[in-house]
Formats: C-alpha cells, structure tokens, sequence
C-alpha cells in the first residue's frame, strides 16, 4: 500500500517508524489498573483500552477523570474467556441474543460468540459499552476488540459504523486483502476489511498500518523478546500490544498466563527497555495524535 497519509501531516517521512505502546485489558482485574498506573505515569506506555463489562471499570473512569489527558480507548469485549472470573453483557440478559452463555455471561471464546451472536444484539452491546465509557467522563481515544471478536461479516461493519458515528480513531490495520488472508483472515472478511480501509481513509478517519505484540504464551526472557520485536518494527505506525498486571493473589487466581502479564509489566517499567527505544529511533504516539486528524 501507499505511505501511510498520516506520517505527512504530522511532519514526518514514509521511512519513520511510529509506535503506539498499548496495554490492553486495562480494568479487567485490580491488578491491571495498578500496573497501568505506573506505567503510564512512569511514561512507559502511550495508550491503553479499558474492559467496560468488567468489575474495575470504575475505577479506570475514576482515574481518566483525575487524569483528563490520559489516552484510553474502550476495548470493545464480547467474550469472558476465565473459568472462574466472568463477565456479562451490559446491554442485554436474553439468551436469544446469542451474546450470552449458559451460565449467564459472555462466551468464552470469539468462536462461540461469532457463531451465535444475533448482529443486532451485537450492535446494541458495542454500543452500550462506548456510551458507558463517555458517560463515565472518560475522553475516549479509539476503540479496539476484545481477543479481535468483531472480526466476522456479522460485526465488523457494526464495529465500523460505531467508530465513525463517534468520530473515534478504531484498530483496524492499513493492509490489503491478500495480507489479511495471509494474517489468518477468511476471504470474505479480507476483503470487506480491506474496501473499509480506503473508506475510512477518504473519510479522513487515520488507520495504523500494523499490528503486533507480546505473545502471552512466551512469559520467559520478556526484555530481550521486546527488544527484538521493537528493533523490527517497519515503518508507518505500529499498534505494539502488551498486557501488563501487577503480581497479586488474584491475577494468579483468574489468569493462567499470570507470568506474561507480570513479566510485560516488569519489562516496560525497566528503565532499561526506555533507553533502548530511544536509542532505536522509534517515534512513540498515542491515539490522541491519531484523534486530533479527525478534529482537523
């Protein structure tokens, strides 16, 4: 694809490389909100999504209130994944709607929910959680999915709409078809993804270019795997994704891959790891910078 339109407006070239450093799952545990603190105040970190379904909501609101420049997006959720901690839909108790399981929350996984799920309870869901998030007071800075659940023909437009609707920057990377298909993505999704990104773009909405991260099943040598992911980023502008957690009673309890979470958050408190990005060159933005284009 062509350079990124954004790198132009904000003054840099088509060879920069860009980098949102975005902690997902933020609020889903006390544990994740407490990591996000010190990371973001420590400015180790340049975005984040908060899970509104989620018991630690609240306190994310509270903390975006205090802090009114913080850069958080709603991470759209349609599953609760945990054996022992779950999470219910906001919008809806019908079983019809297919959102919800048999015990009374979200599916477990995206499969499940994109197999059932009735579009328009979709929607409605989607919906609710971004207007909770404004009425909340939170300046929301873009919107994200959940473990990608909206990636299906049945969602992914609802998804879009929503985005636009309230002028909100959404993941949703700058790729054609055929890399869509080579990232895993069915033939059909690739291609409505890939005509909503020309879309979105000549509507002035700014997209990333790239998606990638921390993998949660590799809790072991976590600085040097970031050191190796970070100095490989091309450039354009890159959504890095982590998830960091404190180390607490209750993240051990809720969340197998506890030893990632902690290890993401040890990792990017290290001063260290700081140093090293300075030293790469790696311009690091928020998603307030991709928001201001839309105002503009």
């Amino acid at each position: 694809m062509e350079p990124n339109p954004l790198l132009k407006k904000i003054g840099l070239s088509r060879h920069d490389r860009l980098v949102i450093i975005h902690a997902d799952d933020t609020g889903m545990c006390h544990a994740s909100l407490r990591a996000y603190k010190e990371l973001a105040q420590k400015g180790s970190i340049s975005s984040a999504s908060t899970m509104v379904p989620c018991g630690w909501f609240p306190a994310v609101a509270s903390f975006c209130r205090d802090h009114p420049k913080t850069d958080m997006g709603v991470h759209l959720t349609l599953t609760s994944e945990w054996d022992s901690y779950r999470w219910s839909p906001l919008s809806t108790t019908d079983p019809g709607s297919g959102i919800i399981d048999s015990e009374g929350y979200f599916f477990r996984t995206s499969e499940q929910v994109q197999a059932k799920g009735e579009p328009d309870a979709v929607r409605l869901e989607l919906q609710a959680q971004i207007y909770t998030a404004f009425s909340a007071d939170i300046n929301i800075t873009h919107v994200d999915t959940h473990m990608f659940s909206v990636a299906h023909l049945k969602f992914v437009m609802s998804y879009i709409e929503l985005a636009v609707q309230f002028h909100l920057p959404l993941l949703l990377p700058r790729m054609d078809e055929m890399r869509y298909q080579q990232l895993g993505f069915d033939e059909n999704i690739a291609s409505v993804a890939s005509k909503m990104v020309h879309y979105l773009e000549d509507q002035g909405i700014p997209l990333v270019d790239f998606v990638t991260g921390l993998d949660l099943d590799k809790p072991l040598n976590r600085k040097r795997q970031a050191k190796k992911a970070l100095s490989e980023l091309p450039p354009g502008i890159t959504h890095f994704i982590i998830h960091p957690a404190v180390d607490t009673p209750e993240l051990r309890a809720i969340a197998p891959d506890w030893k990632s979470r902690v290890a993401d958050f040890r990792t990017f408190m290290d001063n260290d790891l700081q140093k090293y990005i300075s030293q790469l060159g790696l311009h690091v933005i928020g998603y307030q910078s991709l928001k201001d284009q839309i105002r503009s």
